[in-house]
Parts: structure tokens; sequence; C-alpha cells
């Protein structure tokens, strides 16, 4: 089943990551965090499935590190 698509704000992305805003513009940069898209001229948002898978494989890379 298709997940839906939720575009999530800056506040939301911060809440499920833990990560602050500039840690998100910083990994964006670097590529290794979801770029934002644009839903209007001054704000942006983030594809809920795309932070979403982020998040998992963050969690994926901590269970191959189990002692």
């Amino acid at each position: 089943m298709q997940q839906e698509i939720i575009l999530l704000r800056l506040p939301e992305v911060k809440r499920r990551t833990g990560l602050s805003r500039s840690s998100i513009y910083d990994g964006m940069a670097r590529g290794l965090f979801p770029r934002s898209v644009h839903i209007s001229q001054r704000a942006v948002a983030w594809d809920s499935r795309s932070i979403d898978a982020w998040v998992s494989a963050r969690l994926a890379g901590r269970e191959g590190e189990a002692a």
C-alpha cells in the first residue's frame, strides 16, 4: 500500500528527527538529508515519506552497530 503524501513544515521535521534547524539545512547542503520543496514564495516543506525513510535508515544503521 502506498503511503499518503503529507507535507511537513520545519517544526514537525525537527520533532520527528530530533535535529536542529541548522543541522537540517547543513545536511541538505551536504546531500545527507532530504531536500525541502517550495510550497509558496516564502514557505518550504518536506515530503513526509522522505523524512520517514531518513529516520528508518538511521535506525537501521544503529541496529547494525549492536555490540
